[in-house]
C-alpha cells in the first residue's frame, strides 16, 4: 500500500507539466472524433436495439404496459454510455503506447536519473501489448454488461475490470525502455498485487466529469512511478544477493 500511494503522489505534480500535458491533447482529440463518428453512424440503431431488448425483458416478467419513450429514452442513454466508454478505453490505449516512452523520461529523470537502460521493450511491442489487452477486455466487458442493472454488483465489476485494464496497458510501457524482458516478468509477477491495486484506486477518476479527460494522464505517470520503482527495489535485491521466490526472471 505504500508503494501506491508514493506511486499516486509523486505523479500527481508532473500532471501539470505542459510538456507531459501537452500528450493527453492528441490522444483525447483522436478519441472524442471517434466517439462522434461511431454516435452518428450508430446511436440511433443501438439505442434502438437495446430498447427493444429492454422492452422484451419487460414484457418477459409479465408486464404489459407500454414502455414508449421511456424504453426509448433508456436505449439512448445506454448507447451514449456505451459510445463514451469505447472512447475512454481507445483514448487510454493511445495514451498507454503514445505517451508511455515520454512518461518513462521524465520520472525517470526526477526519480531514477541512476537506473540502467536495458531496452526490454519496444513501441510495437506496446502496439501489440495495447490490442491483446483490449481483446481480452472486450469479451470481459460484454459479461459485466447485464450486472449493471444490479448496481451492488455492477459497480465493483466494472471498477475491478477498469482496474484489470489499465494496469495491462501501462506496465508495458513503463518497463519497455529500462527492464529486460525477464526484469519485466519478474516485476509484474512480483507487483501484480500493487499494480492491481494502483488501477482500483485510480478507476473510479474516468467516472467523475472533467477530471476522466485527465486521469489516463494521471495512470501513466503513476504506474510508471511504480513499475520503475519496483525495478529499482528487484535490482538492489539482486545486488545484496537477496532475491525472493519467482525472482530469477
Amino acid at each position: 500500500m505504500k508503494a501506491v500511494g508514493r506511486a499516486l503522489g509523486r505523479a500527481l505534480p508532473l500532471v501539470v507539466e505542459p510538456r507531459v500535458l501537452g500528450l493527453v491533447l492528441v490522444p483525447v482529440a483522436v478519441a472524442t472524433a471517434l466517439f462522434t463518428v461511431l454516435a452518428l453512424v450508430f446511436w440511433v440503431p443501438l439505442g434502438d436495439g437495446i430498447a427493444a431488448v429492454l422492452t422484451g425483458g419487460v414484457r418477459a416478467l409479465g408486464v404489459t404496459a407500454d414502455l414508449g419513450w421511456l424504453a426509448t429514452a433508456g436505449g439512448g442513454v445506454a448507447a451514449f454510455v456505451l459510445f463514451a466508454l469505447a472512447a475512454g478505453v481507445f483514448a487510454v490505449a493511445a495514451i498507454a503506447v503514445l505517451a508511455g516512452p515520454v512518461f518513462t523520461r521524465v520520472v525517470a529523470m526526477r526519480r531514477f536519473p541512476q537506473l540502467e537502460r536495458l531496452h526490454g521493450g519496444t513501441v510495437a511491442g506496446g502496439a501489440i501489448n495495447a490490442a491483446a489487452t483490449l481483446a481480452m477486455w472486450l469479451p470481459m466487458w460484454l459479461v459485466t454488461l447485464p450486472f449493471l442493472f444490479v448496481p451492488i454488483v455492477g459497480i465493483p465489476l466494472s471498477l475491478c475490470l477498469s482496474a484489470w485494464l489499465n494496469q495491462r496497458l501501462f506496465r508495458y510501457d513503463a518497463l519497455a525502455e529500462h527492464a529486460s524482458a525477464a526484469e519485466r516478468t519478474a516485476v509484474v509477477r512480483g507487483a501484480r498485487g500493487r499494480l492491481f491495486l494502483l488501477g482500483l484506486v485510480l478507476a473510479p477518476l474516468a467516472f467523475v466529469p472533467i477530471v476522466n479527460l485527465g486521469a489516463p494522464l494521471y495512470a501513466g505517470l503513476a504506474f510508471t512511478h511504480l513499475c520503475l520503482d519496483e525495478l529499482a527495489a528487484l535490482r538492489a535485491r539482486r545486488a545484496q544477493g537477496v532475491i525472493g521466490p519467482g525472482e530469477e526472471g
